[in-house]
């Protein structure tokens, strides 16, 4: 626990390029994150995302139980840049997957790739449900329902029905 409070007490200076609502969680993202990808924060995605691709970068069984609308799935380990041939490299692209780490790890890849507009959602689907956004099942229906990956990330999911199957 000491140094658990110690690692929060040396990153709290940290500022972020985009904001959660909940102090731990930016700086457990900022001990994360290599910010090799651009981020934007939920409040920009929603003013964007008529305009852009949204990339699911989490298994498919995660991707299965819920997810941003209109959001096309890509994988983590099965990524392949070739699965986005179809887009021209300039598409504007935003990544994500539980809290953000898979997603920037895809997002080099994809810049590897010649991608030219690509970012990363900040604090990614448990930073969205957390805000109270919506997410969609495979149907396209509205769910409560999260893939919270593991129990010792759902703690990061304070909202939602947390799946871990």
């Amino acid at each position: 626990m000491r140094a658990f409070a110690f690692f929060l007490l040396m990153f709290s200076w940290l500022k972020p390029n985009a904001q959660t609502n909940s102090r731990a969680y930016k700086v457990m993202l900022e001990g994360m994150y290599k910010h090799t990808v651009p981020t934007l924060s939920c409040n920009e995605l929603k003013k964007e995302l008529k305009n852009v691709v949204l990339l699911d970068t989490r298994a498919k069984n995660e991707y299965d139980v819920s997810h941003l609308p209109d959001a096309r799935w890509v994988g983590y380990d099965e990524f392949n840049p070739k699965s986005v041939a179809d887009l021209p490299k300039n598409t504007p692209i935003v990544v994500y997957c539980t809290v953000g780490v898979r997603s920037e790890r895809v997002g080099e890849k994809l810049k590897a790739a010649g991608f030219q507009n690509v970012r990363n959602l900040y604090g990614s689907i448990f930073e969205w449900v957390n805000q109270g956004n919506t997410v969609v099942d495979n149907q396209g229906k509205p769910t409560q329902k999260v893939h919270a990956y593991s129990r010792t990330w759902g703690i990061w999911l304070n909202k939602g029905e947390k799946v871990y199957e």
